[in-house]
């Protein structure tokens, strides 16, 4: 029987909750199985559950423990993860409490190297990067969960096995009231590394995983550093590794620090190994004599692995349970966010009968593709971060020393932060629009960049959990022919909205759109290259999937069935 921990954690800046454990419905119940069930309540599938909602699907999240994550773990989130986090209504609560920053800073023998500056411009509604402890984003993201009906956030129910069939999966499930037998149309998989899903259908992941190790130790000291990440190479103290720091919110401190090889876990992490080991950091950067406290440790390796296929009949990986990435560069949780965002639409298509089963296996093209040119880019920063080999060593050690008085071999210590991916190979993406003929602005498969419309108002805060056709109006209304075809893809249940931009001022609406957009007409056009009756089409996760100079109702069809993958598959009603 399962017996999850009900003592609250210790912490010195988060005083956790322990959330009661949920029933299932009785045994025997004549319930129709779940649409979608989530296995893992960590930040990835929290924020799954909660994007599935916007599209109008019911879950439920079987969490085995009933606390939020022990220990800061991931502290790093990126614009886009912010961007996700808006649509799921945290990103306000996650912007009052982090601490932001662009620049980061990396030292060899006590002077600075190079700097990195994350880039930002007005159009931006986030900065490039904040600072927040997994526990606290956890507890904003349940508590948007407590206000969403459509999911139901089991606590204490850890699934023990699982077999699938052509109709769902059948997952048995224990408690501490005992076992019992719970049925789903889908399953997601966020259950983090040692995912108990990928393992008990004997999946493996592929890639490199690096002999080094790192201990991360959160420490409370009041430290009068600025907010930014500080790199150092071969420190007198812990020759030839490399030593991190961030600040986090609540006067914390991350230090992570690379050990010697050979050294064990168990080891590194006695008491009297960890003071001595961040005595000597503090002595380093002339803080030597400040008190501070441990509040939570851990050891990690730097890995470089995914798997090969992220959807396996009914059963879809996302976060950690999909791929095991370098946490150089802030990847982890911030590709995870990616994962469900781009999960989260497709498989509502499919759940609600929009789209066939094959939109599923355009999310592993398109996700194991990010995945692949991240472990590509993470590669070249964790090889210079953790050497894997007496010839890397060598390289990277010749280049610390030409740093000292040459710039031009300082880019490589930038360490290629996460950042929203380019499926410019998506199956999805339009067949026969203008996207090669025109000159300017994002590409089929980039994301679009945001943009401003007013002082406290951008572009993703008008769109929703749909398809959007941002038209820019000849000043005419919308195309007889393209709004028949519209409304005849909404008939089919897919939700497609339609973004006039327009020029002049006032409230007048485009005849044909959803909503006008004016005040900013030429801002917009000079960002995406646009003209009057110049179209993009969005798919829900903010991507481009086509783009035209001038849009037709069959250019329009033919896009729709590629981005639902009936192109070519079954014909319109």
């Amino acid at each position: 029987m399962h017996q999850p921990d009900i003592q609250p954690r210790a912490s010195l800046y988060f005083q956790y909750q322990v959330y009661p454990y949920a029933r299932p419905p009785q045994a025997g119940s004549t319930a129709p199985a779940t649409p979608v069930t989530i296995v893992g309540g960590g930040p990835i599938g929290l924020a799954t559950a909660l994007l599935l909602a916007r599209h109008g699907v019911r879950t439920v999240i079987l969490q085995a423990e009933q606390q939020v994550s022990e220990g800061s773990r991931a502290i790093v989130f990126t614009r886009r993860s912010l961007e996700v986090l808006q649509q799921v209504g945290v990103a306000e609560r996650v912007l009052a409490k982090g601490l932001p920053w662009h620049s980061g800073n990396s030292f060899y023998r006590g002077q600075r190297v190079f700097r990195m500056e994350a880039p930002s411009d007005d159009d931006d509604r986030f900065g490039p990067l904040i600072n927040l402890q997994q526990n606290i984003l956890e507890e904003y993201l349940v508590d948007a969960i407590a206000r969403e009906p459509l999911i139901d956030l089991r606590w204490g129910n850890r699934v023990e096995s699982l077999s699938q069939d052509e109709r769902g999966v059948t997952l048995q499930v224990d408690t501490p009231e005992g076992p019992y037998t719970h049925r789903s149309e889908w399953l997601v998989a966020a259950d983090g590394a040692r995912s108990t899903i990928r393992q008990a259908m004997n999946l493996r992941l592929v890639g490199d995983s690096y002999e080094g190790r790192f201990v991360i130790a959160d420490i409370l000291i009041d430290l009068d550093l600025p907010t930014e990440r500080l790199a150092f190479f071969a420190p007198e103290w812990n020759p030839g590794n490399t030593v991190l720091m961030h600040r986090e919110p609540g006067n914390i401190w991350r230090i992570d620090y690379q050990l010697p090889a050979g050294e064990s876990p168990e080891d590194a992490l006695r008491p009297e190994a960890l003071k001595q080991r961040i005595d000597a950091q503090l002595a380093m950067i002339g803080r030597g004599d400040t008190p501070w406290q441990l509040d939570w440790c851990s050891v990690y390796s730097a890995r470089a692995l995914t798997l090969p296929e992220f959807v396996h009949n009914r059963v879809a990986f996302v976060g950690d349970a999909a791929h095991l990435l370098p946490i150089f560069g802030v990847r982890g949780a911030n590709t995870g966010f990616q994962d469900a965002l781009d999960l989260a639409w497709k498989l509502a298509g499919v759940v609600k009968g929009w789209a066939p089963a094959t939109l599923l296996a355009a999310y592993s093209a398109d996700r194991v593709g990010a995945a692949r040119e991240i472990i590509a880019e993470a590669g070249k920063s964790t090889r210079f971060m953790t050497p894997p080999s007496h010839g890397f060593r060598l390289l990277r050690d010749a280049t610390l020393a030409l740093s000292l008085r040459h710039a031009f071999v300082r880019p490589l210590f930038h360490w290629r932060t996460s950042r929203a991916h380019d499926y410019l190979h998506s199956p999805l993406n339009s067949p026969d629009d203008d996207n090669a003929q025109m000159a300017a602005g994002p590409v089929d498969g980039a994301p679009l960049p945001n943009a401003r419309l007013g002082a406290d108002d951008f572009l993703y805060d008008h769109l929703g959990a749909a398809f959007h056709l941002l038209w820019f109006s000849d000043g005419g209304a919308l195309d007889a022919a393209c709004a028949a075809e519209i409304d005849a893809w909404r008939a089919r249940g897919v939700p497609l909205r339609v973004l006039a931009v327009a020029d002049g001022a006032g409230d007048e609406a485009v005849a044909g759109a959803d909503e006008t957009l004016r005040g900013a007409a030429a801002h917009l056009r000079s960002k995406y290259g646009a003209a009057p009756g110049t179209a993009y089409l969005l798919r829900p996760d903010h991507h481009v999937c086509a783009r035209w100079r001038t849009l037709s109702a069959v250019r329009l069809r033919r896009a729709l069935d590629a981005a639902t993958t009936r192109l070519n598959q079954e014909p319109h009603a």
